[in-house]
């Protein structure tokens, strides 16, 4: 049980939080523990959760590279919940369970040249050892808009890492048992 109550949707006024809240267990996944947690400062739930809303309605970044990006910054942050709910979507993206547990390995099966540049992005992101050349080799591949994102995206792991261990934010049971299964499958 998190060290705070977890409040449900139906606890907030009729309002954006109330209804961002509503639209992310809906269309996004179940976050309903950690929107509970948020939903005692229902700024949080407007703000942050908004703004991943909007970025998700923008399309401006892979669906692919964004779950390489949040799993590779989730498990270097060793944010268990986070992986268990972002590692199901990154297989939904064709990466095979065995690349998800190994994303922070230097070769990662299936991974391309542009897959490992991400990946090594959110790791540089989330180790704060971001270099010129990285960048530089990103901006390749991705527009000013996409980079800032990315590093966003990643550096928001974090956060989400230290407020849910802070907390003691609990997965929620659904995710128990896929967790459980893309364990066993990698």
């Amino acid at each position: 049980m998190a060290r705070v109550s977890t409040l449900i949707a139906q606890q907030l006024p009729e309002g954006p939080a109330r209804t961002i809240f509503e639209t992310v267990e809906r269309d996004y996944g179940a976050f309903g523990n950690m929107l509970g947690v948020l939903a005692h400062r229902p700024a949080s739930i407007e703000h942050i959760y908004g703004l991943l809303l909007q970025f998700a309605a923008d399309g401006n970044i892979s669906k692919r590279h964004l779950e390489i990006v949040l799993v590779t910054a989730s498990r270097a942050n060793e944010c268990s919940y986070c992986v268990s709910h972002h590692a199901p979507k990154l297989v939904a993206q064709h990466v095979s369970p065995q690349a998800v547990e190994r994303i922070l390995e230097t070769d990662v099966p299936g991974f391309d040249a542009l897959d490992t540049l991400v990946r090594d992005y959110a790791l540089a992101v989330t180790h704060q050892r971001v270099g010129d050349s990285l960048v530089t080799r990103l901006r390749e591949h991705f527009s000013e808009s996409q980079v800032v994102e990315l590093t966003l995206r990643a550096a928001l792991c974090a956060f989400f890492a230290r407020f849910n261990e802070a907390l003691d934010v609990q997965l929620e049971p659904e995710y128990v048992a896929a967790a459980a299964q893309l364990e066993q499958a990698a």
